[in-house]
């Protein structure tokens, strides 16, 4: 359902397409081999080709395009076996040779699909245009000097796939939700880090306003948005000024803008370019790229579990809500401890509660996350919730005392003391133990008795609490509920 804001002629609806650019995970740039490391001095990483150096030619980086691959194959695109690089003419100080290689008219990725679901479990399908390979520009610091901008050409070069959406967002809740779940697959894949504090995912937000059943009206193009949160608040923005310029006579002129998030609003920073300003031509130093039908299909099966795929087994194979299933996955590295608790022989449900529980409160007192868990480091962690979720699947330990023993687990691996701990908090599943503590609280209480007796049936938690108490917190609580029920009747 389309999201509808009021103005002051009626209701408007709002249009929005993506394009998000992703940094792909590579050793080396799309055209040299400069190295791609974040957080590297001003300039340390740049090959005469990424300078435009006179005579230097780029040459294609393999692992680049199996990324893009992956990329597509993820999102259900088309693979073009046939894709061309095209040179797009512009200058900015930043970009040496005056021109970025990208891709066109000829895409190496062509259309796909992304399904998003809603807070309201709803779900979309957004489709994706296409799917191009681009080298990054360098980057502008204009704070550095008063009177000076400095250039740092670290990322330039670095190999980008810009990612266009159609016009199929209808909300900033579905800009949001189609965002994470994009970043969420190329974690997934491999293909991008998905980190957007760092710049290497970033979108371009196109906003356009209309009535219902109109064609499209004017957009604007928001650029460069680092977070899922500014590119909801950005959409918000954008369509009100679009609604108050349209219905106050005026004519949206399509620009390109910056969102402001300090004083939320955006700002003109240029009239937009059409295809024909950037003078595209084919790249006369690169071939056409020609893919072999046997390496695109090895890739094909060498893909991981996708979130979609993992959601629904999720929920056929093990049980887990929606909800739950959802949250475990959201987090690639969460969900790959939750598969590796599975497979020490784990009851996945219990699992799933410890990791969404007493599991995830550990790591938050040790300061650490879900992929430190993967490490050596910390690999004994894995290990020891495994046996305390064995110990609670086989009716040795309570759930109580379950997430007692996740939470007192700590940096140092306790090895053999495991068992010991477990025998500690093992639970009384005697039962003839069982029946005489509850005969013992059943005399002991006979006015209460009574009263139960009489319809007071909410004492029956009062009565398991104190069999409880009397056993240490060790009776078994199935069988302590089932005694207590045969006794009262």
């Amino acid at each position: 359902m389309s999201y509808v804001i009021e103005g002051r002629t009626g209701p408007w609806e709002i249009v929005v397409g993506l394009e998000v650019h992703a940094q792909v995970i590579s050793q080396s740039k799309l055209f040299s081999g400069a190295a791609t490391a974040f957080g590297a001095e001003p300039n340390s990483q740049v090959s005469f080709v990424d300078a435009a150096f006179p005579g230097m030619l780029p040459v294609l980086n393999r692992e680049a395009v199996a990324q893009a691959v992956r990329t597509g194959l993820g999102l259900n695109a088309h693979i073009n076996m046939v894709s061309r690089f095209d040179r797009k003419n512009y200058f900015y100080a930043d970009l040496p040779a005056g021109y970025q290689i990208s891709q066109y008219e000829h895409p190496i990725v062509g259309a796909g699909v992304i399904e998003i679901t809603l807070a309201d479990g709803s779900t979309r399908q957004i489709g994706v245009t296409r799917l191009h390979l681009e080298q990054d520009a360098g980057k502008s610091l204009h704070d550095q000097h008063p009177t000076k901008s400095y250039i740092d050409l670290n990322r330039a070069g670095v190999a980008l796939m810009e990612i266009v959406s159609e016009p199929d967002i209808r909300s900033p809740e579905e800009a949001g939700a189609y965002v994470r779940k994009l970043r969420s697959i190329l974690r997934y894949l491999g293909t991008c880090d998905g980190n957007m504090e760092e710049g290497s995912l970033r979108a371009d937000v196109n906003v356009s306003v209309r009535k219902h059943g109109e064609p499209y009206r004017t957009r604007c193009e928001i650029k460069n948005v680092n977070s899922v949160r500014f590119v909801m608040q950005a959409i918000e923005v954008e369509a009100l000024r679009h609604i108050d310029i349209w219905e106050s006579g005026g004519t949206v002129q399509q620009e390109t803008r910056l969102f402001d998030p300090n004083r939320g609003e955006t700002r003109s920073m240029r009239s937009k370019e059409d295809a024909h300003d950037y003078r595209y031509f084919p790249d006369p130093d690169l071939l056409p790229l020609v893919l072999d039908e046997a390496w695109v299909a090895e890739l094909k099966a060498a893909l991981p579990e996708l979130p979609d795929a993992k959601f629904a087994r999720y929920q056929q194979d093990y049980g887990l809500s929606a909800y739950d299933a959802a949250t475990i996955i959201d987090d690639m590295f969460r969900a790959r401890c939750f598969d590796a608790l599975v497979a020490r022989n784990a009851d996945p449900k219990d699992s799933a509660n410890a990791i969404l529980g007493a599991f995830s409160s550990k790591l938050k007192d040790l300061g650490i996350d879900w992929p430190e868990v993967l490490s050596p480091d910390w690999a004994h962690l894995l290990e020891e919730a495994a046996a305390f979720l064995a110990a609670k699947a086989a009716g040795r330990i309570s759930n109580a005392s379950l997430n007692t023993l996740l939470l007192g687990m700590g940096a140092e691996p306790r090895g053999a003391a495991l068992e010991g701990l477990i025998k500690e908090r093992e639970q009384v599943s005697d039962t003839s133990a069982i029946e005489a503590a509850v005969d013992a609280m059943l005399a002991a209480n006979a006015a209460k008795v009574d009263d139960y007796r009489a319809g007071n049936v909410k004492l029956f938690g009062f009565f398991v609490g104190q069999v409880m108490k009397a056993m240490a917190g060790k009776g078994n609580p199935g069988l302590v509920n089932e005694v207590l029920k045969a006794r009262l009747g």
